[in-house]
């Protein structure tokens, strides 16, 4: 009966150790089943390293930080480091607004009264505090050669035009041809803007307003009272702006007669006042007339006459590097942001203005 029991017992165990085997082949057959852990690819590697030493941080983790704060997306930075690969590491003007001065597109798109104008020019309308320039105004734009002057304007044209505004350009100096691929190069269509009956650009002859203006001050007794209509602005064209460029070419033509010029320009302003026509008059300027300096312009009585003086300077760094400022001197009836801030000149956008980029340093005006 002893052996009997010990055999019985003997199966029992050998019958449990096939169970266990049986479970534990089930269990790493399930393992086997089980598909791998994904593993990240080389690039992505690489690209979380990249990431990390430049500091930006991946969309998914400020998204989270964002879902926990309540706060919408940011991604600038990186939005700023993808448009420079694709664009070859040039910027656009929104984007060079951002990495200086937050969101940019609030500047670009600054919603003017009734009754005002915007330049619309990158970073520019954020120096004046109000709803804009009282239409009607007429503004001074000086500086030096090569401050940037007339690439300010032609910008400034360019955003009127897109605006369905009427723009009068009225040159002394350059042909129409060579301005209106000035125009084009700023990602403008001057043809088409013609065509649309938006844009009259017109080459004149300063000395022939000189005589025009002599024989009309004949006729009028040497009186403040003469037409400006037929000496300057055509008939068949009825703008919003004007841009004169320039005034010096103008003055230079009154030679010896100061008193003369000055009566046509008053003249000239209160024609385009009394039809609300915004004009902006180029003025060049050997020296910065409003940095404290002694030395009078030739034509600076003109400065008293206008509404208000945007200037342009050349910055020379005593390091020895060279940029452009712009500041608005006076804008009668409106609160200003009065500083000299940084002005860029960038190919296929025109003048770009840094309203938060106060000019530093150990520094020259010219």
């Amino acid at each position: 009966m002893v052996k009997k029991r010990s055999k019985s017992l003997f199966f029992r165990k050998k019958n449990d150790l096939k169970r266990i085997k049986d479970v534990v082949k089930e269990k790493t057959k399930e393992k086997k089943s089980k598909p791998k852990k994904q593993i990240k690819d080389k690039k992505l590697i690489k690209n979380d390293k990249k990431v990390k030493k430049t500091g930006l941080k991946s969309e998914k983790n400020i998204s989270l930080k964002n879902k926990k704060n309540k706060k919408p997306l940011n991604s600038n930075l990186l939005n700023l480091e993808k448009s420079k690969s694709k664009s070859n590491g040039q910027l656009n003007t929104t984007q060079i607004l951002n990495k200086y001065n937050g969101d940019g597109r609030n500047q670009i798109k600054k919603a003017c009264g009734e009754g005002y104008l915007c330049t619309h020019v990158p970073g520019f309308d954020k120096l004046i505090k109000g709803p804009g320039m009282p239409e009607g105004s007429a503004i001074l734009v000086e500086g030096g050669p090569g401050s940037g002057k007339t690439i300010f304007c032609l910008s400034l044209l360019k955003e009127a035009c897109e605006r369905g505004k009427k723009v009068l350009y009225m040159s002394f100096e350059e042909r129409e041809e060579r301005l209106i691929k000035h125009i084009d190069s700023f990602g403008g269509n001057a043809k088409e803007y013609i065509k649309k009956g938006k844009l009259y650009v017109k080459r004149f002859n300063a000395l022939d307003i000189a005589r025009s203006v002599e024989a009309l001050l004949s006729e009028a007794k040497k009186e403040l009272l003469i037409d400006v209509q037929p000496v300057l602005i055509p008939k068949e064209f009825q703008p919003d702006i004007v841009l004169i460029d320039s005034l010096t070419s103008i003055g230079s033509a009154f030679s010896g007669e100061e008193s003369r010029f000055r009566v046509y320009m008053e003249q000239l302003f209160r024609y385009l006042e009394s039809h609300e026509i915004t004009s902006f008059l180029i003025r060049e300027v050997s020296s910065p007339t409003h940095v404290g300096n002694v030395f009078s312009e030739k034509g600076a009585a003109v400065s008293f006459l206008s509404d208000g003086i945007i200037a342009l300077y050349n910055v020379f760094h005593n390091e020895g590097h060279r940029k452009r400022g712009i500041e608005i001197v006076k804008l009668r009836g409106m609160d200003i942001d009065r500083k000299i801030v940084e002005m860029d000149i960038l190919g296929k956008q025109g003048a770009v203005v840094y309203p938060n980029k106060v000019i530093k340093g150990n520094y020259k005006l010219t």
